[in-house]
């Protein structure tokens, strides 16, 4: 008959300490427990491990043996254990990532190259664009989206929200003057982008006592995506509206002056999809990790 594992490992304990009392208290097990199981181990062997009585514990010629042997084996095997239970905790591979372009360049790109300076093992492939990949069909491990969410084949993270602000240089100003209501932005050029889900123009969005509305503007620029709107506000072509931590800086060093603060717009709800399949791998929980301690919910729990 196989010997028990379990039986042999404690039988290394009761050998190591030459006392069953000592062995079961690290074991957590009863001493009688402990004695029954090693008696069931020689039953097993044919032979007689340990010379019990009243006083004293100790090995027979068999017992030391049978321990020169088997220490060796125990101790690779709790190596081998612990590195096969490890293994998958080490980010490693390819993790490929969708997101927005504006949030990937303005809030993903610093948590990648820290991510990938802490895990050499790790590569991130990040497709930046404003198109909703499918995040089964085209393999992503994770995608970051804006909007509600309908599908109910992937895990649904709230991330933060993001906040929007209506921009335009001083320049661009002086020149066409502020505008003091959203109805006076029908005599300004408002910068749009076409979005590439629906091929419509995306409209404006706006608070108006305290309800949210949808603006339709017009302008001479029509662009694919949203990152060259910067570019052209700044540059005084006209009127943006944009994401504010896409436009921090230029708010911060004058660049770009807000407008319209009064009916500013509500956030974008943005949120974390990922495959079942993909929740515990290690290089989706590092990820997954470092974006929720930027950018998560203070208001979620888990």
């Amino acid at each position: 008959m196989d010997a028990d594992l379990n039986a042999i490992r404690q039988f290394v304990k009761v050998a190591d300490n030459l006392s069953f009392t000592l062995a079961a208290a690290q074991l957590g097990l009863t001493q009688s427990g402990l004695s029954r199981a090693v008696s069931r181990l020689e039953a097993q062997l044919g032979v007689k491990l340990l010379h019990r009585n009243t006083r004293s514990l100790s090995l027979t010629a068999d017992g030391e043996l049978f321990l020169s042997r088997i220490r060796p084996l125990i101790s690779g095997l709790s190596d081998a254990q612990h590195e096969i239970q490890h293994h998958g905790l080490i980010p490693k591979g390819t993790l490929k990532v969708s997101a927005p372009s504006a949030f990937g360049r303005a809030i993903l790109m610093p948590i990648v190259n820290a991510l990938l300076e802490q895990h050499e093992q790790l590569d991130i492939e990040l497709v930046l664009t404003d198109r909703n990949v499918d995040i089964i069909d085209e393999g992503f491990d994770a995608v970051i989206r804006s909007g509600p969410i309908a599908d109910a084949r992937v895990i649904a993270r709230p991330l933060a929200s993001a906040d929007w602000v209506t921009v335009a240089s001083a320049r661009y100003l002086a020149r066409r003057g502020v505008p003091q209501s959203i109805a006076d932005l029908a005599q300004h050029n408002c910068l749009r982008v076409r979005l590439s889900s629906n091929g419509l123009i995306n409209p404006w969005r706006f608070t108006v006592q305290g309800q949210a509305t949808s603006l339709d503007v017009t302008g001479n620029l029509i662009l694919d995506h949203g990152d060259p709107l910067v570019e052209a506000a700044v540059a005084g072509t006209g009127i943006a509206q944009l994401l504010t931590f896409f436009v921090r800086p230029y708010l911060a060093d004058g660049r770009l002056q807000e407008v319209l603060s009064q009916n500013a717009p509500p956030p974008q709800h943005l949120t974390l999809l990922y495959p079942p399949s993909r929740q515990s791998s290690a290089k989706l929980t590092v990820f997954r990790e470092a974006l929720l301690s930027h950018w998560g919910d203070r208001n979620f729990a888990p």
